[in-house]
């Protein structure tokens, strides 16, 4: 992957602000919706655990942001192989999301190059937002100024849905396409499947597909063997 998305690339149609189910983390995206707007908006610091939505908010801010008519760049670190040169690249944008910091911790060439975007960025009112498992203070860095500049951007750990607020969202999102799920399919499906909100909206989106086509309902059995003939459950 290239250091910076273009401009003309679509961003994922779900990974916006209105697809995103807040539950707790209400403030959290409210900063991050202000990163999006405004220039002098507090910086964001977002941790937590993989399925969080870390990567949905940052893709948000610089899908609004771009709306807004603001210079946009999205560094899905974890996709890059050269971080340090990838970093450095990174210039004339006025929002910029660094996702998956944990990739570079440790790296020092790659700590120095975005120590200094940090401080340029500052100069240049630039918008950052990041975006790492781990608080500041928690990755591995070697240098203790980043984590310190790090460390000075509004925090927030997101909590993942729990399984009440995923089955509520799935059964929301369902009813929108005129697909029941009841009780018992829930029930079943969060058994033996993913429980990351992201896949569940996906496998949603296969399902509508196929009960369109076979002209039925969702239930236990037809579940079932759409999740099989995708090869997502044992035959």
């Amino acid at each position: 992957m290239t250091a910076q998305l273009p401009l003309s690339l679509r961003w994922p149609r779900r990974q916006r602000f209105e697809h995103f189910h807040a539950g707790a983390n209400e403030a959290a995206v409210a900063a991050v919706h202000a990163l999006a707007a405004q220039a002098h908006a507090p910086w964001v610091y977002l941790s937590g655990v993989t399925g969080s939505g870390k990567s949905h908010l940052l893709m948000a801010a610089c899908q609004a942001a771009s709306e807004a008519g603001r210079t946009v760049q999205y560094l899905p670190l974890k996709n890059l192989r050269e971080h340090a040169a990838a970093i450095r690249g990174v210039a004339g944008s006025e929002c910029i999301a660094l996702d998956h910091l944990d990739a570079l911790a440790g790296e020092r060439e790659a700590e120095h190059a975005l120590f200094d975007l940090y401080n340029r960025a500052r100069a240049e009112a630039t918008s950052l937002i990041f975006a790492a498992e781990a608080a500041p203070a928690q990755l591995p860095l070697v240098l203790p100024d980043l984590r310190s500049r790090l460390g000075a951007c509004t925090q927030f750990v997101l909590k993942p849905l729990d399984d009440v607020e995923r089955r509520e969202v799935l059964k929301r999102q369902a009813a929108l396409r005129g697909i029941e799920l009841d009780d018992t399919v829930l029930d079943w499906l969060f058994a033996r499947y993913a429980r990351d909100l992201g896949a569940l909206l996906d496998l949603l989106d296969r399902l509508d597909q196929a009960s369109l086509a076979a002209q039925r309902r969702v239930t236990v059995p037809f579940l079932r063997n759409v999740l099989r003939e995708a090869r997502q459950i044992p035959d």
